[in-house]
């Protein structure tokens, strides 16, 4: 499977893998993960708020004592040397812990792996072993204050020392996550007049850095975000990370992997999120029954299970073919740097969507929850509040959902351009019998063909608009933003939903689960939720560019594609949170 494939290619439940596949390995890394965070971070999680002095640099040193921050470094640099797919694993697991899990991410991810991919040998030798054990700390300096999405307007400069053996870099740098405290910055500069990036290895020690006081943020408080000020900084030569230029694409790579990575991350958030709400729906009482007696907070409740285990779904499916593209990169003879690089370019749609799904998912579970604690949610003295405040800036990392809309619709016409995938072929094929289009058959087709059916259908829907839009528009249609984000939308429910179908059908293929029941409802509550979403998607970008005849003879071909036969959703979301009131817990 390639980067975007999904949108052409039919998938077989044997040839994705999901969260119950795990091995007996990764689940004791990820138990790991899980009871550090509880023990050693969850009893802190009010004074990491209040930035308790030296608490969060010790916490990450005590991971890094646990081997927890160099799952992903090869074992010739001091770590353990895991794989992709139990990395994400990892990542899940530490997910749960709030602004920690935000100083973990930045120092594991963006801290470390430009080094990890980009570093020669003696950068790598001298360097790695450090962050791997936590006795260093790293941090990421791309951001500028007219720099942010557009990380290539920075203006920083880097000029050669006239004795030819440093850098003199100056500039500034803001929103530097561990930047009160690392040890080793990655700092992104212009080598003189040159148009794009460059990227350097900086030791915070180093003369002529300076720092403004910690950022107030509205959440993950706990963790350090500062201004950081480069004045006549002098780096080494050899410190230049990777080739002059290249550091843009350095960036660009290091944030494929990112939102990915983030897209697991949250997965932890909702879980902790799901078991606070059910337990609190458990406990409080209202008119002599519990909350969770009421059907309204079941509601609640099943659509926090549902968003949670499709975002889970659609996780692992992605890393899982990230993981093979990795190995089938390293069998070509690329480097560990090049494969995993190559491997997460390969996935840019996946990953982009992935990150505003997941990301989108949490937001709304923990809105949910703040409601099912009611007033107290509003109070700091309940767990409502921090999930709430810090789950926000999740649509802000990694770049912005808006603009990783656009990365998941401008990627995925690029690949079809470009003949990477069947895209054209297949909408061309399309086209040519859209007269013939009708709606699912439903008459005689068992549970999962079914539901392969629907699918089938929303994956025509899309593969229709994108021909006609390059048509309509050309090289423009980057300026027709709100109808790349209406694709966007429909790929990303498209992406999840099968995910989430090729699941469920694996379980049961497999008979991994005592009662399927719950999860074919799981499904048909995603189906139901997903066909609501592509028929205002669908209506919207329809009605954006196209008039007349043309216009109703789409929306009427839309109209079919999009047609279903409604379940009775309110039953299927009782069973679903009856199975989470009576489990007290997230265990899906």
């Amino acid at each position: 499977m390639k980067g975007g494939e999904f949108l052409v290619k039919e998938s077989n439940p044997e040839t994705v893998f999901i969260p119950e596949e795990f091995d007996e390995e990764q689940l004791m890394i990820a138990q790991t993960c899980e009871d550090f965070v509880e023990t050693e971070i969850a009893p802190h999680f009010d004074a990491l708020d209040e930035h308790e002095e030296g608490l969060m640099p010790s916490l990450l040193k005590k991971a890094g004592e646990m081997g927890l921050l160099g799952i992903a470094i090869p074992e010739e640099y001091g770590g353990f040397g895991q794989n992709f797919l139990t990395n994400m694993k990892a990542n899940e697991s530490i997910g749960a812990a709030y602004s920690f899990s935000v100083a973990f991410m930045a120092h594991t991810g963006i801290g470390t792996l430009p080094l990890l991919y980009y570093g020669n040998q003696e950068q790598k030798e001298k360097y790695l072993p450090l962050l791997a054990t936590g006795e260093w700390l790293a941090a990421y300096c791309l951001t500028e204050p007219g720099a942010g999405s557009d990380a290539n307007a920075g203006k920083t400069k880097a000029v050669l020392s006239e004795d030819g053996k440093h850098y003199i870099l100056n500039g500034q740098k803001m929103w530097i996550t561990n930047g009160g405290f690392a040890n080793l910055l990655t700092v992104f500069a212009k080598i003189d007049n040159d148009r794009v990036l460059s990227a350097f290895l900086v030791e915070s020690s180093t003369e002529g850095i300076t720092m403004n006081p910690e950022e107030n943020k509205m959440g993950i408080k706990g963790s350090s975000t500062r201004q950081i000020f480069f004045n006549d900084v002098k780096v080494p030569v050899e410190n230049q990370l990777g080739r002059r230029g290249e550091g843009y694409r350095i960036a660009l790579n290091i944030l494929h992997i990112g939102r990915i990575k983030l897209g697991a991350t949250v997965v932890g958030g909702m879980r902790r999120a799901i078991n606070y709400s059910v337990n609190y729906a458990l406990e409080r009482k209202q008119f002599g029954s519990s909350l969770a007696e009421f059907g309204a907070i079941q509601h609640k409740l099943a659509e926090q299970v549902v968003r949670t285990f499709s975002t889970e779904s659609a996780v692992y499916r992605a890393s899982y073919d990230i993981q093979n593209e990795i190995d089938r990169l390293t069998e070509t003879g690329k480097s560990y740097g090049e494969a995993n690089i190559g491997a997460a370019a390969e996935f840019e749609p996946e990953c982009a969507l992935l990150k505003v799904y997941g990301s989108e998912s949490l937001d709304y579970i923990v809105d949910e929850l703040v409601q099912i604690y009611g007033g107290m949610g509003f109070s700091t003295e309940a767990p409502a509040s921090r999930s709430y405040t810090d789950s926000r800036i999740n649509r802000i990392f990694e770049g912005t959902n808006e603009i990783n809309r656009l990365i998941v619709s401008d990627a995925t016409l690029k690949r079809g351009l470009r003949h990477k995938i069947a895209f054209l072929e297949k909408a061309t094929e399309i086209l040519e019998n859209k007269n013939a289009i009708q709606p699912v058959d439903r008459d005689g087709k068992e549970f999962y063909a079914l539901h392969h059916a629907y699918v089938e259908q929303l994956k025509k829907a899309i593969l229709l608009l994108y021909p006609l839009l390059n048509e309509t528009f050309k090289k423009k249609l980057v300026y027709e933003e709100e109808i790349m984000i209406n694709l966007a939308n429909m790929s990303m429910y498209l992406y999840v939903l099968e995910s989430t179908l090729l699941r469920v059908e694996k379980l049961e293929n497999r008979n991994l689960k005592n009662d399927i029941s719950v999860y074919r409802d799981i499904l048909d509550v995603l189906l139901h939720d997903v066909m609501h979403v592509f028929r205002q998607e669908s209506i919207d970008a329809v009605s954006a560019f196209l008039d007349g005849e043309q216009k109703k003879e789409m929306l009427d071909i839309m109209q079919k594609l999009t047609a279903y036969d409604p379940i009775n959703a309110k039953e299927a979301r009782r069973r679903i949170a009856g199975k989470l009131i009576d489990d007290g817990r997230y265990n899906f």
